[in-house]
């Protein structure tokens, strides 16, 4: 499995915190050296282990905030 490569250019929030320490976060990340999206997903305290998340472009991310918004 080739290795995957991140950087997190902005940590936009922490939207929980589980017991063991490990966040869910909305961050805008560059994956394997592409320009970054938007990406929800739990971390751990160290950054080096992830679990599955989302990653959403510009649109998907004013889609989203748009539906939220018109919740009723």
């Amino acid at each position: 499995m080739a290795e995957l490569k991140f950087e997190i250019i902005e940590t936009i929030a922490v939207l929980s915190e589980s017991p063991k320490g490990w966040t869910k976060e909305l961050n805008f990340i560059s994956w394997n050296g592409r320009d970054p999206k938007y990406d929800i997903r739990d971390w751990a305290p160290d950054k080096e282990k992830m679990g599955k998340g989302v990653t959403l472009s510009e649109e998907e991310l004013s889609s989203l905030k748009e539906a939220l918004t018109n919740k009723s």
